[in-house]
Parts: structure tokens; sequence; C-alpha cells
């Protein structure tokens, strides 16, 4: 039986530590170019040095993403920033060009190179390829179901990783292969800059009649006729185990801490229950259930782990999350006043219950005592996202427990 990792996405060095000190076994992350998330935070090389050496301290791996779809004017650019990675030397390359792939070989052979799901990774002949041209790990594509990923399993080398999102948003799109945003936005989807027009709602134009908008009805549940539900396998994780997947991937470079934090920790008591012991999974999958819904989501669905997705994959009344909790901030240093410090992401006030959420699992409730700003002035509350605070929670902390409140 394999071990599977368990890889979860960064959108900046804070996110990265939360994410390591939360339960990943790889963390993958993007920086300033190349990668398919241009709209996250993203690190500088600097960031990415800072965040390699803390993962390294925890035996955490670290992939850099590089897994645009290159035109002719990125190419000489990416050979200079494979001289940068080659020097603060992350665990992995992740890239879909063919282009970009020589390049890596060439610059920083050294460094593992996995192909990205957006190479559409479908069969074992396009692993095979792959393996014989040095890659050490395939993404598969997230249209393959678990029988198809068992088959590739069966038929190629046992050194060649497979890599399978497990949890996350799901493109409408095959293997994120959209035209829709560059269409309406000039936004590239393909080089990381995606408006994500399958979220939007739509309405019919008759020719003869402009400015005539008609809705768009699906059994008469709403018009956000792409829309799909988040991906989650937390159920399923023996399936994956048994049909070889290597590697577990958590869709989300975008996402706050709060939501890595928390799919990490459930993921992570997951996979380790089950390889302990089958039996304390099923009987602890009520609590991974209500632990994975804490974080917000679209609905969840298999997508095409068990066969083609039916109607019910799709959302067409709305495009919003579910949320259940907010993200209030990531615990700091101890001060000499038994305070810690937090930079703070939404107002709490003190006298107010919260939650503590630890990477152990445990979720713990406790009453807000005071709150002070850098100058040590108090504060009745904390209205101001990103500000500087030291807190007392009325209880013993740890650096990178992650403060929430629960909504009604």
């Amino acid at each position: 039986m394999r071990k599977p990792e368990l890889l979860i996405p960064a959108s900046s060095l804070e996110v990265l530590k939360v994410a390591v000190i939360f339960g990943a076994d790889a963390v993958y992350i993007g920086g300033e170019a190349f990668g398919l998330r241009a709209k996250a935070k993203n690190f500088s090389m600097k960031e990415i040095k800072e965040g390699i050496e803390f993962a390294h301290k925890y035996q955490v791996r670290v992939f850099v993403t590089a897994n645009i779809l290159a035109h002719n004017e990125d190419l000489e650019e990416v050979r200079g920033y494979f001289k940068e990675l080659k020097v603060v030397k992350p665990d992995a390359l992740i890239i879909s060009d063919p282009g970009i792939f020589m390049i890596a070989r060439e610059i920083c052979p050294e460094i593992e190179i996995h192909i990205s799901t957006q190479a559409n990774n479908t069969n074992y002949g396009t692993y095979q390829f792959w393996y014989q041209q040095g890659a050490k790990r395939v993404v598969s594509a997230r249209e393959l179901s678990i029988d198809e990923i068992k088959k590739i399993r069966n038929n190629i080398p046992n050194d060649l990783e497979i890599e399978t999102f497990v949890h996350g948003a799901m493109c409408i799109s095959y293997s994120g292969r959209c035209l829709l945003s560059n269409y309406f936005t000039g936004r590239d989807a393909n080089k990381g800059a995606c408006t994500h027009p399958c979220r939007w709602k739509y309405s019919i134009v008759e020719e003869t009649r402009p400015g005539e908008y008609m809705p768009v009805y699906e059994n008469e549940r709403g018009t956000y006729i792409f829309n799909s539900k988040d991906l989650c396998m937390i159920e399923h994780i023996p399936d994956l185990i048994d049909a070889g997947v290597d590697s577990l991937k958590i869709e989300g470079r975008m996402k706050t801490a709060l939501y890595v934090a928390t799919v990490a920790r459930t993921y992570r008591k997951a996979i380790d229950d089950f390889l302990e012991d089958p039996m304390l999974y099923k009987q602890h999958m009520p609590w991974y259930l209500d632990q994975i819904s804490n974080c917000t989501y679209r609905q969840f669905t298999t997508g095409f782990f068990y066969g083609k997705p039916d109607e019910n994959t799709q959302i067409y009344d709305n495009n919003t999350y579910v949320k259940e909790y907010t993200y209030l901030g990531i615990i700091g240093d101890r001060e000499e006043s038994g305070r810690y410090q937090i930079e703070q992401r939404n107002k709490f006030c003190v006298g107010e219950e919260i939650e503590v959420m630890k990477p152990n699992g445990d979720n713990i409730i406790t009453q807000v005592k005071s709150i002070f700003d850098e100058d040590g002035n108090q504060m009745d509350s904390a209205p101001h996202p990103k500000q500087v605070l030291f807190v007392d929670l009325g209880m013993e902390l740890d650096k990178f427990d992650i403060l929430r409140r629960k909504e009604e």
C-alpha cells in the first residue's frame, strides 16, 4: 500500500507556514510569474527561499508552479526565472508546456519536474511519454475516474508518481483549457489571469431583438449554467489509495489561511486514521465531514471519479459560497505581557466568544479578554483588517493557532 502525500496550496508565505504546521507533506506555491494564479499574492524569490527553508525544517517539500501555456515572448524570461529557482532549490517544478519543460531540463536538471493537470494527462501512454522525458510525477486530468487512474497505475513504471486533485474548485472546461475569460475580458486563463466567467449569470439574446434579455433556465433552478460544485473526496480516501495515487492534491492557491488549515488538518487526520486502522477512519467520518464544512465551499461533488457527473454536479440557482466560519487571524509570538501578537483579518470585539483552531484537531471556544494596539492602547474591538494587535484570550496559545468565529 502506498502512503499518499498530502499536497496543500499556499497563496503567501504566511499561508505556507500554516499549511506546514497543520499537516501538509508538501506545499505548492507560485512565483511572481508563469503560474496559473496571476491574481494570487504569489511569492517573491526571497519569499520562496524563506518558505523552502521553513518547510524543510519540518521535512515538508515545496513545489513551484510554472504551468502556463507559454507564448514566444515568455521563453527567455522563463529561462532567467529558472536560473533564479536553481539557486533557491525548490523540490519540484510543476510544468505543462513542453517548451518550458525543455528549458527546465537544461537549466536545472537536478530539480524534479511534475507535469501539471493543465497538460491534459488522460491515459497511460501520456504518462509513459513524460516518464521517458525525465518527469518524476504526472498530475492526472480531473476528468479521470478511479478505474481509469487504476489502469494508468498498472501500465506505468512503479517509480512514476501519480498526483490527483481530491478537493476544491472544479473548472467547467476540460482541464482548464478555457477561452471564455480571454474572449470576454482579454485576460488569458491559460496564462494565469482567469476572471472565472463560469461563475457569472447568463441570459439569451435573440439576434433580431437586441437588448431583450431572456433568462436561461435549467430544470427551473436558475441561470448559473456553468457553475460547478466543489470537489470533495474525504469519504473516498481508501479508493484513491487502492488506485495507486501517490499525492492527494488540494486546490486553492487563492484561499485564506483558515481554509488551508481546515482542509489540511481534516485530510491529514483522515489519511493517518485510515493507514492506522480502516475502522478508525470509518468511525471518525462524521468529524471529517463536519470539519470540512467549516471552510467556504460551493456544495460538494465527487466529480468524475465515479463516472461522468450528472446534472447534480452543477449549481443552477446561485454562484455563492457556503460560509460557516469567519477568519479572524493567526497567533504569532507571545509578548512579555503574556499577550499574543496577531495580524487581524476580520472584526472581533472584547467579550466576544471566538474559537481557537489547533493543528491537532482541537477547536477551543474562548472569550476575548483584551485587545491592545502596537502603541499599547487598549481597544474595545479590532475593526481594521491587517492591523497588528496583541490579544489576551484567557488561555495558553501556540504560534500558528488559527482564530475564527462561527456565523449563525
